[in-house]
């Protein structure tokens, strides 16, 4: 099975785009696997904002329970891009994963800060050793498919790639 890292960001409209993409394309990719690998675009302090910090951490939550993660993503960039709700806020983005998780479970997890050091290793991960300089961008069998800043990749670039990095 190949493994197709993508790092993205809940609060990219980019990332948005680019995730609606690959749901559409991967059930053409039965052996390939995604590893999510979300990162901040905009890190704290940065001030540019908003920050989806919470967002990420929540995902690892999510992850640890086994949910459907395509579900959970889709609740986030909804939130954080479609529905421009506080994602900087923790009760906010309980409400959001109603039905999805234990919303009582969810809130403490991100209020702990448990997660801040899978946040902070995926950030490394990205920016330090995969090189991404721009989100969403995507790594497979030694290859890559970096966005352009601002633009992101549109869908023919990502399937090529996909098809490219299957062989």
């Amino acid at each position: 099975m190949r493994k197709l890292e993508v790092f993205f960001d809940y609060a990219c409209p980019f990332c948005l785009r680019g995730h609606q993409y690959l749901s559409e394309l991967i059930a053409a990719f039965s052996n390939i696997e995604i590893l999510w690998c979300p990162c901040e675009a905009h890190p704290r302090p940065d001030s540019y904002g908003p920050h989806s910090d919470l967002c990420i951490q929540g995902m690892f939550f999510a992850l640890e329970q086994g949910v459907d993660i395509w579900e959970y993503h889709k609740r986030m960039y909804s939130a954080a891009l479609q529905e421009k709700l506080d994602i900087e806020n923790t009760d906010v983005l309980a409400g959001c994963v109603k039905g999805l998780l234990n919303q009582d479970a969810f809130r403490s997890a991100l209020k702990s800060g448990i997660y801040q050091t899978a946040l902070n290793s995926s950030n490394d991960h990205a920016y330090r050793q995969s090189g991404v300089w721009a989100v969403p961008s995507y790594r497979m069998e030694g290859l890559r498919l970096d966005s352009v800043e601002n633009v992101g990749v549109t869908k023919k670039q990502l399937e090529n790639f996909m098809r490219l990095a299957d062989k």
